[in-house]
């Protein structure tokens, strides 16, 4: 495999990595208020992606996405006693979830996305380009 492909190669997998990473913040944003329906039922918990760094088939180093997991982190509460997900003492408990950290990071992978892109358009200008030369 050529030097451009392996690029080729690494930008996709990185574009791969940052549509997961969009993707999961976008959910976590869409359920950053959805509570349990009663007071023993957890409210939605927020994920995060699970990234690795690999070595891919052309030798290049890319990412590999192997999924997301659970953020352990302790529930925001709110005091809300006519609720009817609120315990004895009238508090709900919230999901994890901080849409201000959500949309930075649906941001971060959005350029990181952009970038990896851009690596992809300047390896085909430079393959069109050396076709070019060969052509002449």
């Amino acid at each position: 495999m050529t030097d451009i492909n392996a690029v080729i190669t690494a930008a996709a997998s990185g574009m791969r990595a940052q549509t997961t990473r969009m993707r999961l913040a976008a959910e976590n944003v869409a359920n950053a208020s959805s509570t349990g329906t009663s007071p023993n039922e957890e409210p939605f918990r927020r994920r995060i992606p699970l990234l690795e760094s690999t070595t891919l088939a052309s030798g290049a180093e890319g990412v590999r996405v192997l999924g997301s997991t659970l953020d352990m982190s302790a529930f925001r509460e709110e005091y809300n006693p006519s609720h009817p997900a609120a315990d004895a003492d009238g508090y709900v408990r919230l999901p994890n979830v901080d849409t201000l950290v959500e949309m930075m990071d649906m941001r971060d992978a959005q350029r990181a996305y952009e970038a990896n892109l851009n690596m992809i358009e300047a390896a085909r200008g430079m393959t069109s380009r050396a076709l070019e030369l060969l052509r002449k």
